[in-house]
């Protein structure tokens, strides 16, 4: 539209008066219009302010975590839980200390997420780790075959957990899923049950956005996720789930904790009467043992025979040269009439002296009169 010229103010004198006061009760109108939209927009900020530190962070839904069936809910990680020290430090270790376990599959994971939900490194792990092969399939492709072999393996991690208290907090959906929450409760179960030479972290917690669809509409709510407690917590339920059985060595250490200093020495006296013999001391009982080199020697000494070097690491390096070493010892044992040791070589090697000590007690009742 073309602008009006301006006429001359002397010509329509009458309309000056107009245009003035239709200007000025506009220009009153604006005004008050935005000063009311300044108190309305202040009043907002501050109401923003007050609720802001009770309000959760926003949260990047990605467009396939729409993608809801009705009443079907998803979940994801906080991001700035992501950048946790205590989180990256959890998926560190877990990732370090599968690693660790498979290097000789040569298997190297590097993102838990994308590595671990077909379950190919689920069942290597297991397998490692509880010393069985399991019936699957050694690598398939189609979505339905790994859910397949991740069934089969869950089954079997369930079937050792449940015994002994584990709350499940995964199934084979949530791992293909690539849901980090239930791998990482998985792998922290497998790692407390197993007791990996590893220390979690202790306290972690993540925020976790949870997306719902109902009656069409997307509803999120935001939930705290504890993932590791304490050691002290952890030790006092699984310290020992291999070994239900109490035996003369728990009550000690439950109730006669003032005895156990007499127990050390007369046992650090047995053995010492045998290893002075090569010229080897023994000073502290579960630190000297966990490599497994003095129990091989020990036994070659007690039965009166040399043990091959080529049998044996005589300077461990890593966990698994530890654990041969005192799974040998242990068939050593065996081989001299003594039933097999109620403790596992992990056991040993991870320092646990409860375990130490029922090894050489059973040592001291059948060769304490050898000379």
């Amino acid at each position: 539209m073309s602008a009006q010229p301006l006429r001359s103010p002397t010509l329509r004198p009458h309309r000056m008066k107009k245009e003035e006061s239709f200007l000025g009760k506009l220009g009153g109108t604006l005004a008050r219009k935005k000063k009311a939209r300044e108190v309305s927009d202040l009043q907002e900020e501050g109401k923003n302010a007050i609720n802001a530190p009770m309000n959760p962070s926003t949260v990047d839904i990605h467009p396939e975590d729409t993608l809801l069936e009705e009443n079907e809910e998803r979940t994801m990680i906080d991001p700035n839980s992501k950048e946790d020290p205590k989180f990256k430090e959890l998926i560190k270790v877990l990732i370090d200390w599968i690693n660790d376990v498979l290097v000789e599959e040569r298997i190297i994971v590097k993102q838990l997420e994308e590595d671990l939900y077909d379950g190919q490194v689920l069942q290597k792990l297991l397998e490692k780790l509880a010393d069985r092969k399991l019936n699957v399939a050694e690598v398939t492709q189609s979505e339905i075959g790994q859910k397949q072999k991740l069934q089969t393996v869950l089954e079997a991690v369930h079937d050792l957990l449940r015994p002994h208290g584990w709350t499940i907090k995964w199934n084979v959906d949530s791992i293909h899923g690539k849901n980090l929450i239930a791998i990482l409760h998985l792998l922290v179960a497998l790692a407390m049950h197993f007791r990996a030479p590893i220390r979690l972290p202790e306290h972690v917690s993540v925020q976790v956005v949870v997306v719902r669809k109902r009656e069409g509409l997307l509803q999120t709510t935001h939930i705290s996720e504890e993932l590791t407690t304490t050691t002290d917590c952890i030790d006092f339920n699984f310290l020992f789930p291999l070994q239900p059985e109490r035996d003369a060595f728990d009550t000690l250490f439950d109730h006669a904790p003032d005895k156990l200093s007499v127990v050390k020495k007369s046992l650090i006296t047995f053995v010492n009467k045998h290893l002075n013999k090569l010229n080897l001391e023994v000073t502290e009982l579960e630190t000297q043992f966990a490599d497994g080199v003095y129990l091989v020697l020990l036994m070659g000494l007690l039965e009166d025979y040399f043990v091959p070097l080529h049998n044996f690491y005589l300077t461990p390096e890593s966990f698994d040269q530890k654990v041969h070493n005192v799974s040998f010892a242990f068939e050593l044992m065996q081989d001299g009439g003594l039933k097999k040791p109620k403790a596992r070589p992990e056991d040993v090697v991870n320092l646990d002296l409860k375990s130490t000590l029922r090894v050489l007690y059973n040592l001291f009742t059948k060769y304490k009169n050898v000379e």
